[in-house]
C-alpha cells in the first residue's frame, strides 16, 4: 500500500464490480472512509440469473444477492440515489438529492442500462418490458405466469435468446425477431449464429431474421401486436425488448474525462483518461462501463460486458488505487462468457469479434455439440463451445500464449477455417458483449466508427 494512503474512497455503482472493488480495497488494507453509491435501492446483486433461472421460478429475483467475500467493515451505503456529476476540481461526487461526497479516490462502476424501445408511447403499453433489474425480471415473470397466448422477443442476442428459451420451457408460444441473419451473430458471428438458429427452430421458436419491428401496437393501453418490416404482423400479449445496452456515462459530461457511448476510457490499470489524453491518478473505472487497451490483443481498446471482466477489473483498479506506482498491475485477464439456452450450455473465451475466421476443432456443428477456435491470421484469439465446455481452459491457454491454431480433430472430414461472418458493428439489433473500439496506440491507424442510430432510424 502507498505510504500516502487515501482517506476517502467513493465507489459509484453498487454493482458486481463495485462490490468486488470494495472487497479488494479492504483485503489490501484500506481502512479509510468507504462510500458506495447506487441508483437502485438494493445492495449489489447478480444479474445473469435474471434472464435465466429467475424467469423459470427456480430462484426468485429477490434471492439473487451477491455473496460478500470479504469483511467490508464500515461502509456508507447511498442506495436509491443516482450520481449526477463528478466535480474533479472539488474532488466531489454530486448526487441527485444535492449531496456532495468528497473523495481522495473514486471508482466508477456504473455499468450499462437497457437500450430502450425508441417510441416512448409504444414502450409504455402494458405487456412491453425490458430486462435488466430485479424489478424487470419480476415483471416479466408475472407476465409469463399469466399464460400469454404468445410472447414476442425483440432481439436475438444472449438475453433475448435466453428469454425465448425460458418461454419454451414454460410451454409458451414465442416469436423472436432479429435484425441480423441469425441469433448471436453480433457476439459470435454468422457461422455460430446458424447453429443457434437451428437450436431455436428445433425448440419450436418462430424465429424471424433479417427483419425488424416497425411498431408495437396496442388497444386499451395493452400491447396486442407488432408490425414487421416485411409487412407481416405478429399478434402477442407480451413483448420483451432485448436490444442491447447503453453505457452509463452521461452523468460524467463536464467532468473533463474521456467518456462517451463506448464507455469511460482508461489505462490497463483502470486509471481514467482525461480529455487531454493523460491518465489521472484519482479516478478509476471498472466493469461494463470501462474501456481499456488489452495487452493480449495488441492494445485494442475493449469494452467488455462480461462477469469475469467486472470482477478482475475491479480488483485490479482497487489495488492500483492504494498502492505506489511501481506496484501497479494491469488488467490482462482473458474474457469469459456463458449462456444456457434451449438445453445447450454455450461458453466463450477471448474476443471473437477480433477474428476473421472460425475453425471447428472438436465435435460437430451440425449436431450442435462442438468446440471452435476463432482466428486472426493463424493466431487463436477466442473460442466457443456448445456443450463442450471441458475444452475451454485449453483454448484459454492458447489465447494467453498467443498460439497458432491447433490441428483440427476433424481434419479428415474436411474441417478447415472459414469466414466467421461478423456483421458490420452498426448493423445488428443486438450489439456484441465485446466492443472493439480502437487499435494499438503505436499503430497510428484511424478507423471509421458507424454513427449512432437515432430513435427515428430503422
Amino acid at each position: 500500500m502507498s505510504a500516502a494512503q487515501p482517506e476517502r474512497i467513493v465507489i459509484v455503482g453498487a454493482s458486481l464490480a463495485g462490490l468486488r472493488g470494495a472487497e479488494a480495497l479492504r483485503r489490501e488494507g484500506f481502512t479509510g472512509s468507504l462510500t458506495i453509491v447506487g441508483d437502485e435501492p438494493h445492495e449489489p446483486y447478480d444479474r445473469p440469473p435474471l434472464s435465466k433461472v429467475a424467469l423459470t421460478g427456480w430462484v426468485p429475483p429477490e434471492r439473487t444477492g451477491l455473496p460478500w467475500l470479504a469483511d467490508l467493515g464500515e461502509v456508507d451505503w447511498r442506495l436509491g440515489v443516482a450520481a449526477t456529476a463528478l466535480d474533479r476540481r472539488a474532488r466531489e461526487v454530486v448526487l441527485a438529492d444535492g449531496t456532495r461526497l468528497p473523495y481522495d479516490r473514486v471508482l466508477l462502476t456504473t455499468g450499462v442500462r437497457n437500450r430502450p424501445w425508441p417510441h416512448a408511447g409504444q414502450a409504455a403499453l402494458a405487456g412491453v418490458q425490458g430486462i435488466r433489474t430485479r424489478e424487470d425480471s419480476r415483471a416479466i415473470g408475472d407476465l409469463l405466469d399469466a399464460g400469454p397466448t404468445r410472447v414476442l422477443v425483440v432481439g436475438a442476442g444472449f438475453t433475448g435468446s435466453e428469454v425465448a428459451s425460458v418461454c419454451g420451457q414454460r410451454g409458451l408460444a414465442v416469436t423472436v425477431v432479429e435484425r441480423a441473419e441469425n441469433p448471436l451473430v453480433g457476439p459470435l458471428g454468422g457461422v455460430v449464429g446458424e447453429v443457434a438458429a437451428g437450436l431455436q427452430r428445433a425448440a419450436g421458436v418462430d424465429l424471424r431474421c433479417n427483419v425488424t419491428v416497425e411498431a408495437l401496437e396496442g388497444s386499451g393501453g395493452r400491447f396486442r401486436a407488432a408490425s414487421l418490416s416485411d409487412g407481416t404482423t405478429v399478434e402477442a400479449d407480451v413483448a420483451v425488448i432485448a436490444l442491447g445496452a447503453l453505457r452509463n456515462t452521461e452523468w460524467l459530461a463536464g467532468s473533463g474525462l474521456a467518456t462517451g457511448p463506448l464507455g469511460v476510457s482508461c489505462d490497463p490499470g483502470g486509471r481514467a483518461y482525461a480529455v487531454n489524453g493523460m491518465a489521472v491518478d484519482d479516478v478509476f473505472a471498472a466493469g461494463d462501463v470501462a474501456r481499456f487497451p488489452h495487452a493480449l490483443y495488441e492494445y485494442e481498446f475493449l469494452a467488455l460486458e462480461h462477469w469475469e471482466n467486472a470482477v478482475v477489473g475491479a480488483q485490479v483498479a482497487a489495488h492500483n488505487m492504494i498502492c505506489d506506482s511501481p506496484d501497479r498491475r494491469a488488467h490482462v485477464s482473458v474474457p469469459v462468457f456463458w449462456s444456457v439456452q434451449f438445453g445447450t450450455n454455450i461458453k466463450s473465451v477471448g474476443v471473437p469479434a477480433l477474428a476473421s475466421q472460425i475453425l471447428v476443432t472438436q465435435g460437430s456443428a451440425k449436431e450442435s455439440r462442438f468446440a471452435a477456435a476463432y482466428l486472426d491470421g493463424d493466431r487463436v484469439v477466442a473460442a466457443v463451445t456448445f456443450n463442450h465446455g471441458r475444452y475451454l481452459e485449453y483454448y484459454r491457454h492458447l489465447i494467453e500464449q498467443a498460439c497458432p491454431a491447433p490441428v483440427p480433430v476433424g481434419v479428415a472430414e474436411g474441417n478447415a477455417p472459414e469466414d466467421a461472418r461478423f456483421p458490420d458493428p452498426g448493423a445488428p439489433y443486438e450489439f456484441p458483449t465485446v466492443v472493439v473500439s480502437g487499435r494499438s496506440p503505436t499503430a497510428m491507424e484511424a478507423r471509421r466508427v458507424p454513427h449512432e442510430r437515432t430513435s427515428g432510424e430503422r
